[in-house]
């Protein structure tokens, strides 16, 4: 019997979400709930979210033997579209507005240098309304919480991924009460690490041609909660980015090229992992548009063509440097 109390008593890590949560102004019940399961269960939701759970499978065959079926009725009726959709359902709102989600859940894409200066932090940090950094309607404080405890949590992309990129444990959870729930229910998968643990994270998947996201959700106290550090080919956001879900913001920056430098190898075309640049003959083309301002492209430039400038028309960059001497200034 004892046991059985054991097991369902709420644990501490609990206890300190649920407090964090009634001190966000504006965080509901639901609220609250929904962060608890997220930052309780992420490997689930992560495979849910890009489709790799055997549910969704089953789901989305449940729902195209549906919508087949009242594809059959007249495309007139007021209830039903060409498509099969109901055009108050929650299926619709997802497809005429993607932004709508990417409002609640989005990345911030960062020079590996400023990924350095987060994980550096050697005092709390209370940033809230990061609105020209963080461009979206919600979700945009950064705020850090016991920043000399980080979690290195093995990445739920890439566990749920069939054929993962390797190392697994390349995200980096800061702060509390984050910290506490993954450490408490995924000890064998995350453990504690210092800054300069962190930093050596960051330089190998920099190596590996990884992009750095600073990760931020409604659910998980509005705020910021994780340094992700992604490959196009696991990560979840990534894949969303690309069919159209706009939930990445760019860095703040955009590659140049130097043509007298530039000896058109082509290695820059290969490495991009948003698809930005092109070789057209013997010059580079950079498409602005698509360029996020990650640096994986300079970074593995043998001649140093390659930089990054500011691109004023995208968010400005997330620079603790920067940002905390504003601060000052007011």
């Amino acid at each position: 019997m004892k046991g059985i109390i054991r097991k369902f008593r709420i644990k501490k890590s609990t206890t300190a979400f649920i407090r964090a949560a009634k001190k966000t102004p504006n965080f509901g019940i639901i609220d609250t709930v929904h962060g608890y399961f997220y930052a309780r269960w992420p490997y689930f939701w992560i495979s849910i979210g890009t489709g790799r759970n055997r549910l969704v499978r089953i789901m989305n065959f449940a729902m195209n033997l549906l919508s087949n079926a009242l594809m059959r009725f007249p495309a007139d009726r007021p209830w039903i579209d060409e498509n099969g959709i109901h055009p108050r359902s929650r299926r619709r709102r997802m497809l005429s507005r993607p932004d709508s989600f990417s409002d609640t859940y989005h990345g911030k894409v960062m020079r590996l240098e400023a990924a350095r200066q987060l994980v550096s932090l050697n005092q709390g940090i209370s940033l809230k309304n990061l609105e020209k950094v963080i461009p979206y309607s919600t979700a945009r404080d950064l705020i850090v919480e016991s920043p000399n405890r980080i979690l290195a949590l093995e990445c739920p992309c890439r566990v749920v991924h069939p054929n993962p990129c390797l190392p697994l444990d390349v995200c980096l959870v800061m702060g509390d009460p984050f910290i506490n729930i993954l450490a408490e229910h995924y000890a064998e998968r995350s453990r504690l690490i210092d800054r300069s643990e962190a930093i050596d994270i960051l330089l190998a998947e920099a190596e590996r041609g990884h992009v750095h996201h600073a990760f931020f959700k409604e659910a998980e106290l509005k705020r910021f909660f994780a340094i992700c550090n992604c490959c196009a080919c696991c990560c979840g956001a990534m894949q969303a980015y690309r069919n159209g879900m706009p939930m990445l913001a760019s860095s703040g920056y955009e590659c140049a090229v130097d043509s007298d430098k530039c000896e058109a190898c082509g290695t820059c075309v290969q490495k991009c992992p948003f698809a930005a640049i092109n070789l057209e003959d013997t010059h580079l083309q950079i498409d602005s548009n698509a360029c996020m301002g990650c640096g994986v492209c300079s970074h593995f430039c043998q001649q140093g063509a390659l930089t990054l400038k500011r691109n004023y028309v995208r968010s400005d960059p997330l620079e603790l440097d920067q940002l905390l001497g504003e601060v000052c200034e007011q």
